[in-house]
């Protein structure tokens, strides 16, 4: 086999390993204890959401006060400041934040030697954001546990465990959105008891069209970022 049959049989490879990611996740999402087996990564959707609403929050000139995270896999961060037109985007930020971070991990992940970086920098991003925002008793324990979880990957995995890591962790977090995908089609949810405007109902409060076309936009963009970024990593030049 020369050099580009050997490339060749490795994209289709990568491509045959996403795409069974992909399918398994769906799976699991139908069957009882499914959900249970998906668990660390639904903990860790949630935390790229509600990472995705405080770091853009930070970015716009506000302040990041603080990241809860449940049991249940729901979580709330709280943030203030910054300009007026910044709500929506902080918003949008955590709506967008999982396909993106997904996006990249698959990107990082067609290379053998970014795919252990990827893993040290996530594995480091989860314990330094626990001591910084983190507020629940919850978060405390589960964050450092995921983000040990990835450093120990990064240190002893081998290459291989690396690689398809770092995939797998990009599929699961570009189609969980469409896990929930009821929620981008919400207007107002109740949360602790309180009747609240969405992610998506925000963001039609300050640019007029509804609620379900920014949803319908947020579930586009992250396919779009899933195809995109396979296309990127996996595709012929």
């Amino acid at each position: 086999m020369n050099l580009d049959e050997s490339a060749d049989h490795s994209r289709k490879a990568a491509i045959r390993w996403l795409l069974v990611s992909a399918l398994l996740t769906v799976f699991l999402w139908q069957i009882p204890f499914g959900n249970y087996l998906l668990y660390p990564f639904t903990i860790l959707a949630t935390w790229f959401h509600e990472m995705g609403h405080g770091m853009t929050a930070l970015l716009l000139g506000g302040k990041f006060h603080s990241l809860l995270i449940y049991p249940n896999g729901s979580g709330i961060a709280t943030h203030s400041g910054g300009p007026l037109f910044a709500t929506p985007f902080v918003s949008a930020g955590g709506l967008l934040g999982p396909p993106i971070a997904g996006a990249f991990f698959i990107l990082a992940g067609s290379k053998r030697q970014t795919s252990r970086m990827v893993l040290s920098g996530l594995g480091l991003a989860l314990l330094l954001s626990t001591l910084i925002w983190v507020r629940t008793p919850f978060g405390w324990v589960i964050l450092p546990l995921l983000g040990a979880a990835l450093l120990l990957t990064s240190a002893k995995g081998g290459e291989d465990l690396q690689q398809m890591g770092v995939q797998f962790l990009g599929v699961q977090a570009c189609i969980g959105t469409f896990r929930q995908l009821d929620y981008l089609f919400m207007n107002r949810i109740n949360l602790g008891g309180r009747a609240m405007y969405s992610d998506t109902g925000q963001i039609a409060q300050y640019f007029l069209l509804p609620y379900w076309f920014w949803g319908s936009l947020i579930a586009v963009l992250s396919f779009v970022l899933l195809l995109g970024s396979v296309k990127l990593a996996y595709g012929k030049n």
